[in-house]
Formats: C-alpha cells, structure tokens, sequence
C-alpha cells in the first residue's frame, strides 16, 4: 500500500503533517492557505527562523518540513541538516545559487524548489511526492547541481575577499542595494559600505558595475 495512505482498509488518504519555516510572515500565510485547499495535507506549525524550525521538527515531527534557505539565528541549509534526520525536507526559497543548492542536497534535503518556478498545483504536489520519499527538483536547480558555479568559498579565494566580503559582493551581483544586503546578512549599512570599499579596492573596481562584470566574470 502507499506510504501516503492509510493502512486501515477503507479509510481515506492519510493526513500529511507539514511545518513551515520561513522568515517572511506573508509568504508562510500564502502557503498555509494554498495547503489549506486540500484535504491530505495538513500544517500543523511554523517557524520564522532556523532554530525555530528545528525546535518545530522535534516538538511536532511533520511528515514534511518546508524550509527557506536565508533565515535568521540559523540558515535553512545549516536547520536542514538537522532536520533530515527527523522528516523529509524540502527547501521552498527563492536562493538559485548552485553552492546552496549543492550544499542543501548534501544536508539531506529530498527536493528544492524555487519560488517564481513552480504553479500551486505543483508544489502540493511536491510536497506530497516527498512525504512518499521521492524526491523533486526545479529544472533551475537540476541545471545547477548538473553545472555546479564554483562556491562562494572559492569566489572568495580566487579574487582574495573574506568570506562576508564574498557574500556581499554576491549579492551586490545580484542586484541588492545595500538596504536590502544589511537586512539579508543582519548586519548595518555602515558596515556594508566598508565591506564594499573593501571589496572594490581588492577587485581593482572603480565603482559598482564594474565590480559586478569582473566578479561575473570569475564565476562563469
């Protein structure tokens, strides 16, 4: 029989339990309601950082924990490697940097989806095809554990940054502007800006764009 149905002959789908963590308050309630449409799939907590959510998959033990990646107190690759060892995990976050990818699958995580990729339809899906132990990809995240980018590690050494002036300049790569980088690192926007003077006189960069095409650059 199943794994997603009830042992007890005559009896409908087994319940799946399933805990949400993620730090934004708006994107938890989205997909609580979208779960909430269908009658085998259940929340039953959330949690807003990683901790949290390690604490959450302890106390309740879901069938299937729903992580994003970048949270506070702890990262939802570090939280994912202790939550593989008590349910299956599937990371729901919008991070398609192939070292965090790599690095999730290596903590345990059964499947990684990327948020702007995938319809309703198929993350109940999803989250029903990793209750049974199978395991589901994005086709942007199977293209990156298939052509790995080197490591933000080995962006650092390559270009001689420390390991936050990497993370930085990642996102400075990605478009983020330094508000949005202190929020996403927890740290101030004083601190960014030294960091990227930093980062500019390492890269020889005379001002952002430049930084940017010469950092492209090294990580293709």
């Amino acid at each position: 029989m199943d794994s997603t149905t009830s042992a007890v002959a005559g009896a409908g789908p087994e319940v799946i339990t399933v805990g949400i963590a993620d730090d934004n308050a708006v994107v938890r309630a989205g997909i609580r309601g979208l779960l909430a449409t269908t009658t085998d799939i259940q929340v039953v907590g959330e949690a807003g950082d990683g901790a949290a959510a390690v604490a959450l998959a302890k106390a309740k033990r879901p069938r299937v924990m729903l992580l994003d990646v970048r949270m506070p107190r702890q990262d939802g690759v570090t939280a994912a490697a202790e939550i593989a060892q008590l349910t299956n995990v599937l990371m729901l976050t919008y991070s398609e940097a192939p070292d965090v990818i790599s690095a999730a699958v290596r903590a345990g995580a059964r499947g990684y989806l990327v948020h702007g990729h995938f319809g309703d339809t198929e993350l109940i899906q999803a989250v029903r095809m990793i209750a049974g132990g199978i395991g589901t990809f994005s086709a942007q995240t199977l293209a990156a554990l298939s052509n790995p980018a080197p490591s933000l590690a080995e962006l650092a050494t390559r270009f001689g940054l420390s390991e936050r002036e990497a993370e930085v300049m990642d996102l400075i790569a990605k478009g983020s502007a330094n508000t949005d980088i202190a929020h996403g690192l927890f740290i101030s926007e004083k601190t960014v800006k030294n960091h990227i003077n930093r980062i500019f006189a390492k890269l020889q960069a005379n001002n952002r764009g430049h930084a940017i095409s010469l950092w492209l650059a090294g990580s293709s």
